[in-house]
């Protein structure tokens, strides 16, 4: 049997094969409010074949947008909008729905990529951002304000109140982003993190925060539903955060009920040299799950089912996540179960679509009462 097609469990939460929607921004939101966009985009992935689908980076506050279009989950109007959107997504498709909670601190108040992605000043509607210390993402920008300790405790009770309202509109699991130059990631980066308090320095004074994070989401989410964490395993530059201390973040989060990790890399300096290829996180995966007894997600550049079933074969990862190649190919389960000889879930109405003589992929529908 295909290794990435077996049902894997990550906390409460049982999961018909391995493959992972990854989240990926859309830039799309009004105000922070999901949209028509957020209905078709998600729509489509839901009824893709796999077995876990994430949410993008949802901010939990409106400072913590990277860009004036990222979707959040701070308010009444934002809760509501997404909970349409989750609503009609449910009705036809069984996928398990997971969220992930984000800040994305100095990186904030950002034009979004296709606008050059640079820091929107305030003069030009932008807004002042925050960080643990007061260094810009690039030399030039603003400066962010560091946090201090009103700051932090707001901080924390935006994420716990964002799990909140995820648990309200029936979200199955969340997905804490301590990764790629964002807010958690930067407290974690000796390169970010410059603070002379309890929250930095030493490994454990840098981890002080994303854990208390952790920890606040965790005691807000029910209890049967999971909370995993997408970290970056390394800055990719001398001196900076690497996979052994991101070894003793994920024993700590272990610790803690974490249910899995998700594992990428770099994001929080633009002086990172990444050696690009297929499958180039992996082996951060790798290292991560000889460590820990909880479920580890491999991703970037994994594109060829035979790719993702190595990887997962060799015992390099539990469960493998596409992002931009799920945008590409929206049914690139379907393709993966042909390759692998496997089945999977797809809706009654699409079961014709398979080419004339091959065997049926289909092993029930995906769609009817969760």
């Amino acid at each position: 049997m295909s290794q990435l097609f077996t049902p894997i469990q990550i906390g409460g939460l049982s999961l018909p094969n391995r493959i992972v929607v990854a989240p990926m921004c859309q830039y799309s939101a009004e105000n922070g409010e999901a949209t028509d966009w957020h209905l078709i985009h998600l729509g489509q992935l839901a009824i893709s074949g796999a077995g876990l689908l994430i949410i993008e980076a949802t901010s939990v506050s409106p400072e913590g947008r990277i860009t004036p279009g990222d979707l959040g989950l701070y308010s009444e109007a934002t809760e509501s909008a997404l909970a349409n959107v989750l609503q009609s997504v449910k009705r036809y498709s069984r996928i398990p729905i997971a969220i992930q909670l984000a800040h994305a601190g100095r990186k904030a108040s950002s034009y979004a990529p296709w606008e050059g992605g640079a820091l929107i000043p305030t003069e030009s509607g932008g807004w002042r951002t925050v960080s643990p210390s007061a260094i810009a993402h690039i030399e030039g920008e603003e400066l962010p304000v560091a946090l201090d300790d009103a700051g932090l405790e707001r901080t924390l009770k935006s994420f716990a109140e964002a799990a909140r309202r995820a648990d309200r509109i029936g979200i199955d699991a969340i997905e804490v982003h301590a990764a790629h130059g964002y807010l958690l990631h930067q407290f974690l980066s000796p390169h970010a993190n410059k603070r002379n308090d309890a929250y930095g320095g030493s490994l454990q004074n840098r981890m002080r925060f994303p854990l208390s994070v952790f920890r606040e989401v965790r005691e807000a989410f029910s209890l049967g539903k999971p909370v995993g964490v997408r970290i970056s395993a390394t800055d990719w530059i001398e001196g900076g955060w690497d996979v052994e201390e991101s070894i003793a973040l994920c024993k700590a989060l272990e610790a803690l009920g974490c249910a899995y990790i998700h594992v990428s890399s770099g994001g929080v300096s633009i002086k990172q040299k990444i050696p690009l290829g297929p499958g180039y996180q992996v082996h951060l995966a790798d290292q991560i799950k000889k460590q820990v007894s909880i479920p580890v997600i491999a991703v970037g550049l994994i594109t060829e089912p035979e790719q993702a079933e190595t990887i997962l074969a060799s015992g390099q990862a539990d469960m493998v996540a596409l992002a931009r190649g799920m945008l590409y190919d929206p049914r690139w389960p379907w393709h993966a179960a042909v390759k692998l000889g496997a089945k999977l879930a797809a809706p009654h109405q699409y079961w014709r679509a398979q080419p004339h003589g091959q065997e049926s992929i289909f092993s029930e529908s995906c769609t009817g009462q969760r």
